[in-house]
């Protein structure tokens, strides 16, 4: 529309000087109706090369014409300003598919000699039940954490209910996604676990309900708690979710890394299906790529970010909004600028294209309905056409056991990205924050997070730089971003993401850099034996100071926020900011 424009004005632009000169000098007048016609052809000529000229976007598939500036989209008409793809895999300084000195670093939390066994640790008539929130991963952060809690609170840990009311109206109990004898045998020397709360003589245990807060350390259950449960015998812990402090002690902080890497295991059908989803991509690729794409509208609608649908986008996200009643309104402009909107499906292939993976890389896409469907994912299926989902990889009937239940189909995915060579996130969401954890305890495979935030100068200011430049600038900004070894400070951010605890130096190969040793391949699925610290190898232990402030969270799963009316919970109390909700 904007080249018809111009040729339109043009051809005014030419036309009218003329007919104005002829009205001006009656001795030439007599030439108006000879210039009126020719001016009136060649604003006909312009008007029809505009549409016979093809559009610029179509001339060349490696151009990239459409993007956003700022939050509405535009298209870029002058060819020379639009950037190139690269035809190949980019030049990246690395190897794309390792994670640098990864040989040095490796998972280790066995327990010192010094750590009370349950035997010893367990008080009689002592029972903890907790009931979890939110979707898969929400819940197993509260699954993970109710070990440490029973063993703070010298308690049985009666196995956790799996919350089936949230917004995924999931039906499943634990035994029907983790298997229950397996997590109850390894865990067997640290807590004692049954499966249903026993009876005290001829009566039944009535549990006392209550909550903790936030972040509660072994101090605030002792304090808050343990009285109670000295009283009633049960007690039961709802909304059972980042209930426990990232800060702890060393021992309790390995206890949290048995739990979550190793005693908590898919049950078999759920990994067969994920296995089998793997070995398909693989017959295909040697390497592949998983993307946690996070843009379904539930995402969208919880950051408060606006994607350039105009009203229409408006109306429908406003409408999911509404779900949660205490979100502060929020300056979409801002939020983007600031990092705190997910990129776009088309900025997400922007940037994995310039850190060097070319349109031959297969990716598997881990994602509910992504908002605008099919044409928000076609710039992202156009840079990297090997696409896959578990729809496109397993029939329908292979997938019928799981389909009907969100945390079933959650896991599959779980299991997939685990399994890439490569994982990005989009967000820094409960999934992507459990296998950035996981990826660094077991090899530091690697794993993208977009440096949302710079990336954002790089995504507006892209025409105006060519595709060698945009491609070095979004590597630079991405240092730090790539799942390399201490990349962030032991004892730093969310424990699940960041488990320094957990992780030891082994100083034996890092004395002899230049000397390659293979990884141990990872441990697949929380099963295998740990690495043990055996005085070549050093634990960054974790930072107790309460003086630390944590990184800031820039993201949240919209499980976050759940309600006990409808299906959604309230936070209570007047409207809060995002960086309150993770306290």
């Amino acid at each position: 529309m904007k080249n018809r424009k111009h040729h339109r004005e043009t051809a005014v632009f030419v036309g009218f000087p003329i007919i104005l000169l002829c009205r001006r000098r009656s001795n030439i007048f007599q030439f108006v109706p000879f210039f009126t016609a020719l001016s009136v052809v060649v604003l006909i000529l312009f008007v029809l090369m505009s549409y016979i000229a093809p559009p610029i976007d179509s001339r060349h598939d490696q151009f990239i014409s459409l993007f956003y500036n700022g939050t509405e989209p535009r298209r870029n008409l002058l060819e020379e300003q639009v950037i190139q793809e690269p035809m190949g895999e980019g030049r990246l300084s690395r190897d794309i598919w390792n994670s640098k000195k990864s040989n040095i670093y490796h998972g280790c939390s066995i327990a010192s000699d010094e750590f009370p066994t349950a035997e010893v640790n367990t008080l009689p008539n002592r029972y903890l039940l907790i009931a979890t929130s939110g979707g898969l991963n929400q819940q197993r952060t509260g699954i993970i954490d109710a070990v440490v809690a029973a063993h703070i609170l010298n308690a049985v840990l009666v196995i956790p209910k799996l919350d089936q009311q949230s917004y995924w109206k999931d039906s499943s109990n634990f035994s029907e996604i983790f298997d229950v004898d397996w997590f109850i045998s390894y865990l067997s020397k640290d807590v004692k676990i049954i499966k249903d709360l026993p009876r005290m003589g001829n009566e039944l245990i009535i549990p006392h309900t209550t909550r903790v807060p936030r972040k509660c350390n072994a101090e605030c259950y002792q304090t808050r708690i343990q009285p109670i449960l000295n009283k009633k015998h049960a007690v039961q812990l709802t909304k059972f979710d980042y209930r426990l402090s990232n800060h702890l002690d060393t021992e309790l902080q390995k206890l949290r890394c048995r739990v979550n890497y190793h005693a908590l295991k898919f049950t078999d059908p759920i990994i067969q299906m994920g296995k089998k989803l793997v070995e398909r991509i693989r017959k295909k690729s040697q390497h592949f790529l998983a993307l946690h794409l996070r843009f379904e509208s539930d995402m969208l609608a919880f950051s408060g970010c606006y994607y350039g649908g105009g009203d229409k986008e408006r109306r429908e996200l406003g409408k999911i909004r509404k779900r949660w009643k205490t979100l502060r309104v929020t300056n979409p402009d801002k939020e983007r600028k600031n990092g705190k909107c997910p990129l776009t499906p088309e900025e997400v292939g922007l940037m994995l294209r310039a850190l060097g993976f070319g349109k031959d890389v297969h990716i598997y896409i881990a994602s509910g309905e992504i908002y605008g469907g099919e044409k928000t994912l076609a710039p992202l299926k156009a840079f990297f056409p090997n696409f896959y989902t578990k729809e496109t990889l397993a029939s329908k009937e292979e997938l019928a056991p799981f389909s009907s239940f969100s945390s079933r189909m959650a896991a599959l995915d779980f299991i997939v990205c685990d399994e890439s060579d490569v994982f990005v996130s989009n967000n820094n969401g409960n999934m992507a924050r459990m296998l950035a954890g996981r990826r660094r305890y077991f090899g530091h495979k690697p794993t993208i997070r977009p440096n949302a935030k710079k990336l954002y100068k790089m995504f507006t200011d892209r025409n105006n730089m060519t595709w060698e430049e945009f491609s070095s600038h979004v590597q630079k900004q991405q240092i730090g971003f790539m799942g390399d070894p201490m990349e962030v400070k032991p004892g730093r951010g969310e424990f699940h993401e960041n488990p320094s605890a957990c992780i030891c130096e082994d100083t034996n190969v890092k004395a002899r850099e230049d000397v390659t040793i293979p990884q141990s391949p990872a441990m697949i699925f929380g099963e295998g034996t740990d690495s043990a610290a055996d005085g070549t190898r050093r634990s960054f232990g974790e930072v107790t100071d309460r003086r630390i402030i944590e990184d800031e969270q820039y993201w949240f799963d919209t499980d976050y926020m759940e309600n006990e009316v409808g299906g959604i919970q309230s936070i209570g109390g007047a409207t809060i900011s995002l960086r309150e909700l993770n306290i």
